[in-house]
């Protein structure tokens, strides 16, 4: 076959015939529904009224259910984090899809998930993963706190407790939005299985949560990890929800720390190793405004007042508002203090290096130089300021070495901020103090508090301006000459930074860098760019974004070398950029008023510079003087090539004007003489821009249009050809009116159509519905909220509206145990709770509560419970007890089984309307049972329910009159007696009365009078009802101070049953509670006794006198019994075995006889089916014969029908 392959026939695509005309139709859009309506429209036609409207009406509620009550959107502009939960059993790979997730979003790598890790998912979008173990109290904090739970579920064993459990905690707390995650499904070898297991699954937990809620599929592991397409989907899913706000999460503000820093005072430690600690925690507020000072419950810890708040740089902060599709790898930020990812971290007044020895034995990515950069850090055993303060220099070979002793004496510098090593005892690590002098001392101590609000922002220059403001304008000559004085003899420093000229001195200072790779770059760069950066920094304004200046330098970059030199720069200083923004080292801090006096004039000075921003560089023009030109060491002169007056000359920004001569637009006059450029209309009868025009035709004269080649005539010559051309005119006018007419028409037309919109709008509503309405006015007030402070900056809007959501703050707890920090364990969530200003006190609690249907055992009263209740996790004693119809709280001993009943406790006052659960034990963790033992809710915050107990008094008469009873035995004093007095009583027959009086003996003797005599043989009791008090017992579980390790196994207060148990004591049995055999003794009724009266008109039969007792027969009447002889006896005998076998014969004869005939009926029964087969036969025969004849009659009728006609 030549080795060819024989091609197969292709298809071909058919371009006419009804298929293709379908295909076409569907191309363009139109379906053949309405096509099928236009040719037949009655068949489309509404067929039942009633259906249509039954289908309209579904359809109508369907769409209802989906709307939601709007609320106002309280989100921040930069919203918090969003928290996502990661729920499972333990071994269901909970650490191995954060890590997943992780690396599906920052391309990082991450080794171990202690806390919560924050990471940057999108350009409006971050998360906050967070991992939850098996201890109950974690699930239940965690559960007020989360976003979205990703709920895994190992497929290959089913749904485990855990699952159940954290699904009704949060059904109790507000329902976050919930997705199931199915994991070790490759286990499955069968594919019919798989698919089976799925279903189940998926039912039961769309069952538990909601119909169609999402459940993934992650398949199997590749190399450790989930397959990555799995992953990027679960991602995208998890970048686009939206999230409903839940009530209690909207109304009050919390933190989810992510950092925990000890403050205490090291000298305290040292004395008195468990003193209460000073701790500040990081995180993100959530929720609604926090205001500083406020009071906050730590879930495990307690409630703590808190002593300060500051907002800091956000460290994990958005990308810029860019238009591009995805974010680039230096926006793809990950943030992990706890689990040591981030290198570098910041405080108020320090800055913490941190290295896990995870990160120096695993092998880093590519794409993570900070890591080196760190190690660099830390490997160096001197600082730079000990470097500088021992090097010495020599300007010419015998001359003497200059030292920084020498420079700080001449400069001035030497009384600034020096520092002192301190030795850290908790982390063993060597932490650099300052250490002021008296001079300062005295002049900070105002500014000390300033310095604590503002909690290092960003630009250092901007936070001195706030707090030396007043004192400025004084400091500037004074800067001036120190500056002047201060750059005379400095040693050269180690990396070039740039230098910038002010305009009295020539002085060079360091540049104020829009970042800092523009600080930090190599020494060929300098080389190259130096002529441009001097003369571009001089006028620079500072008003550029980092990403436009870096893009300026690249584009004015030609050389090849000194681009990527530039890139690789970037890289590795990529987390050190963040660092010097925020705090860098202390050495910043030095000569801050000068620095800060000089960045105001120089800000001052400079506008935004026009041709900066469009061509990319520019050469400020210099106003110094050609003479100032500046020394180094007094013999040597720095070149300034871009202060020459040609270079001046040419680079004159036309585009800037200088704003001393600006005009002041806040005056009339001003605003008046620019009104007329903003208007087009008419504002007299010969000013309007027709008018105008045809003045400009009538003074220019004709012209020519280059573009088209048309030549336009002034007014005049068009006269003159006016003339000319009226024949043709003539001709055209029929054709001008045709126009014209249509014209009209055509506006007619338009006003109708305007005319009738307006009065649909006005009389019909238009479209909109009430719930459209709802949301136009949530949307408004949402809208006002955010213009009232926008244009505010954020120490200001803190002072009035509180720390809004998404800050990162700082909040500084005093009187924090020690038990916290010592046994911190960074896999427990520490949450700051804000607490509203009632939410502090404790009181009692009314609640409706009901027993979890798979909770196996009842609960008791006065059992201690622990509930979980707004932030709180707390221990009480509640008493159950349910509304009877007379509005009486009764006290119950157990909860009903498949009921709702009150309880009331002694616990912390919470919003009405709160839902909480109850757990026994939160220590059990190794239990095979279901641990939630109760739900419920809040209904009131007082005591205003009294709870009654039953109360029975018991007594025995001793003097029985006909109705009146005389009773001992129930009340010990007439006083008691006294406050019963018309109380009910009853006796256990039932016969009721009432207490009438009090005897004088014995004491406690009352007369009371009856329904019916009474015996003496009855029991009276009063039912009575005793008032119960609520136990007062709120013991907060502080599970997060016990040693790690052991943080699951918090142990309150035990039950009595757990008591007795563990003790061995056995319950005495009340002997009267306990069943006995009843033995009643046989009673003697007195005869009826009727009255003669009576008897007379009762009816013969019912007379008493027939109903007399027959007497005993008289002996004579007795018939005597007959003795037998022994003979006799001997005949009766054998006459009696004669008839039994007579009768036995006969027996059997019948039995016989009794089966022949069955026999007999049933031969009998057979023929009589035969005989009626055969007749049913015979009937069809003839029936057929008889039919047939009719047939035949009829036929013949049928042929004879014409001739009769």
């Amino acid at each position: 076959m030549d080795g060819k392959v024989k091609e197969q026939k292709r298809h071909q695509q058919k371009h006419s015939g009804p298929k293709a005309e379908k295909k076409k139709l569907r191309k363009q859009g139109a379906t053949t529904e309405e096509d099928g309506r236009k040719r037949n429209p009655k068949a489309f036609a509404v067929q039942s009224a009633v259906r249509m409207a039954k289908t309209f009406h579904r359809s109508q509620d369907i769409k209802t259910k989906k709307h939601h009550i709007p609320l106002v959107d309280r989100t921040p502009l930069d919203p918090p984090p969003i928290v996502i939960v990661v729920v499972g059993p333990p071994k269901v790979g909970k650490s191995t899809l954060i890590r997943c997730l992780i690396k599906n979003f920052t391309r990082q790598k991450l080794g171990e998930i202690h806390g919560p890790v924050t990471i940057v998912a999108g350009k409006k979008r971050r998360l906050t993963f967070m991992e939850c173990n098996n201890d109950i109290n974690t699930m239940i904090d965690l559960a007020k706190v989360a976003d979205l739970v990703l709920m895994l579920i190992d497929a290959s064993f089913g749904f485990e407790m855990e699952t159940f459990e954290f699904l009704n905690i949060c059904q109790v707390h507000g329902f976050p939005r919930i997705m199931g995650v199915l994991t070790h499904l490759d286990s499955f070898k069968n594919n019919k299985a798989l698919r089976k297991t799925k279903k189940n699954l998926k039912h039961r937990f769309w069952t538990e949560v909601y119909q169609g809620a999402k459940l993934f599929y992650l398949s199997g592991m590749v190399f450790g990890e989930y397959q990555t397409q799995e992953v990027k989907n679960l991602g995208r899913f998890i970048s686009v929800m939206k999230f409903r706000p839940l009530v209690w999460q909207t109304s009050h503000p919390y933190v989810l720390a992510d950092r925990m820093e000890d403050l205490t005072d090291p000298e305290r430690l040292r004395t008195d190793p468990k003193c209460d600690r000073t701790v500040s925690l990081y995180g993100y507020l959530r929720g609604t405004y926090m205001k500083n000072k406020g009071q906050v419950h730590i879930p495990g810890v307690g409630d703590f007042q808190v002593s300060d708040v500051n907002f800091l740089p956000d460290p994990c902060s958005l990308p810029g508002a860019q238009k591009k599709r995805a974010l680039n790898e230096k926006e793809r930020l990950l943030y992990a203090p706890m689990a040591g990812v981030g290198g570098v971290v910041y405080d108020k007044d320090a800055v913490y290096i941190d290295l896990p020895a995870s990160h120096v034995n695993l092998q880093q990515e590519e794409g993570r130089p900070t890591t080196e950069l760190v190690q660099s850090l830390i490997d160096t055993h001197a600082t730079l300021d000990a470097k500088m303060a021992a090097s010495k220099v020599s300007l010419f070979s015998g001359s003497a070495t200059l030292d920084s002793a020498a420079v700080e004496e001449q400069s001035g510098e030497g009384a600034g901020l020096q520092e002192t090593l301190v030795l850290d005892p908790h982390t063993q690590r060597e932490r650099r103090k300052v250490v002021f002098n008296k001079g300062e001392e005295e002049e900070e101590e105002d500014d000390d508090e300033d310095e604590e609000d503002d909690d290092d922002s960003e630009d250092s220059d901007e936070d001195q301006e706030d707090e030396d403001g007043d004192d400025l304008s004084g400091f500037l000559k004074k800067a001036r000459a120190e500056s002047d004085q201060a750059s005379q003899n400095v040693p050269p420093p180690e990396k070039k930074q740039k230098l910038e000229e002010t305009k009295e001195g020539g002085v060079e200072v360091p540049a104020f860098a829009d970042s800092e790779d523009e600080l930090e770059r190599s020494d060929e760069e300098e080389e190259s760019d130096e002529e441009e950066e001097e003369a571009g920094r001089a006028g620079d304004s500072g008003h550029c974004s980092e990403e436009e200046e870096e893009e300026e330098e690249s584009d004015e970059e030609d050389d090849d070398e000194s681009g990527e030199e530039d890139e690789e720069g970037e890289k590795e200083n990529e987390e050190d950029e963040e660092e010097e923004e925020e705090e860098g080292s202390l050495r910043w801090k030095e000569g801050l008023q000068q620095k800060a006096s000089q960045a105001f004039l120089r800000q001052q000075e400079a506008a935004p510079n026009l041709r900066k921003l469009v061509y990319g560089s520019v050469l400020g023009a210099e106003t110094g003087d050609e003479e100032d030109e500046e020394e180094l060491g007094g013999l040597f002169r720095v070149s300034r090539p871009q202060k020459s007056k040609k270079v001046t000359a040419d680079a004159i920004d036309c585009s800037r004007f200088n704003p001393d001569t600006s005009h002041d637009w806040d005056l009339e006059e001003m605003l008046n003489s620019i009104r007329d450029c903003f208007v087009t209309g008419k504002w007299e009868e010969g000013e309007d821009a027709e008018t105008l025009l045809k003045q400009d035709e009538e003074l220019y004269g004709d012209f020519e249009d280059l573009e088209t080649g048309a030549v336009h005539k002034a007014q005049d010559e068009q006269n003159s050809e006016n003339d000319e051309e009226d024949d043709e005119e003539d001709g055209a006018e029929g054709v001008m009116k045709v126009d014209e007419d249509e014209k009209q028409k055509k506006k007619r037309l338009d006003k109708k159509r305007r005319l009738k919109e307006r009065f649909d709008a006005e009389y019909d509503d238009g479209e909109a519905t009430y719930f459209d309405d709802l949301k136009e006015e949530m949307q408004k007030q949402a809208e006002l909220n955010r213009a009232e402070f926008e244009d505010v900056d954020d120490d200001t809007r803190v002072q009035y509206e509180g720390f809004r959501p998404g800050m990162y703050v700082r909040v500084e707890i005093s009187s924090l145990p020690c038990e916290f920090v010592v046994n911190f364990d960074p896999q427990y969530p520490i949450i700051l709770g804000g607490l509203a200003s009632s939410e502090g006190n404790v009181g009692y609690l009314q609640m409706r509560v009901k027993k979890h249907r798979w909770y196996s055992r009842i609960l008791k009263t006065r059992d201690p419970l622990i509930l979980s209740l707004g932030w709180r996790r707390f221990q009480t004693i509640p008493l159950y007890h349910i509304e009877d119809h007379n509005g009486r709280h009764r006290l119950l001993k157990y909860t009903p089984q498949h009921m709702h009943c009150g309880a009331s406790i002694w616990g912390p006052v919470t919003p009405q309307g709160t839902g909480f659960l109850a757990v026994q034990s939160v220590s059990d963790t190794k239990t095979n049972n279901f641990r939630i033992a109760a739900t419920g809710v809040v209904l009131d915050l007082d005591k205003s329910v009294t709870v009654v107990k039953k109360l029975k008094l018991i007594g025995y008469p001793y003097k029985i009159f006909k109705n009146t009873s005389f009773i001992k035995g129930m009340f010990n004093t007439v006083l008691e007696v006294a406050k019963f007095e018309g109380a009910s009583v009853r006796t256990v027959s039932g016969v009721r009365g009432q207490i009438k009086k009090a005897l004088s003996s014995p004491a406690g003797a009352y007369r009371a009078t009856f329904e019916d005599r009474l015996l003496m043989s009855d029991i009276v009791f009063l039912r009575s009802w005793f008032p119960v008090s609520v136990p007062q017992l709120y013991n907060p579980v502080s599970s997060m101070l016990l040693p790690v390790g052991q943080k699951d196994s918090w142990a309150g207060m035990k039950t009595l049953g757990q008591l007795k148990h563990e003790l061995g004591i056995r319950n005495k049995p009340n002997a009267d509670s306990l069943y006995k055999p009843v033995v009643r003794g046989p009673r003697r009724f007195n005869p009826l006794h009727i009255p003669k009266e009576l008897q007379k008109a009762l009816p013969f039969k019912s007379k008493p006198k027939l109903q007399q007792a027959k007497g005993k027969v008289p002996r004579d009447l007795k018939r005597p019994s007959v003795i037998r002889e022994p003979h006799e006896r001997k005949v009766a005998a054998l006459l009696h075995a004669l008839s039994t076998v007579h009768n036995q014969k006969k027996k059997k004869a019948h039995t016989l006889q009794h089966a022949k005939h069955k026999e007999f009926l049933q031969e009998k029964e057979k023929q009589e089916d035969a005989k009626l087969k055969r007749q049913k036969e015979a009937r069809k025969k003839l029936y057929r014969v008889m039919g047939q004849t009719e047939q035949r009659k009829q036929r013949s009728s049928l042929k004879g029908a014409p001739q009769d006609d």
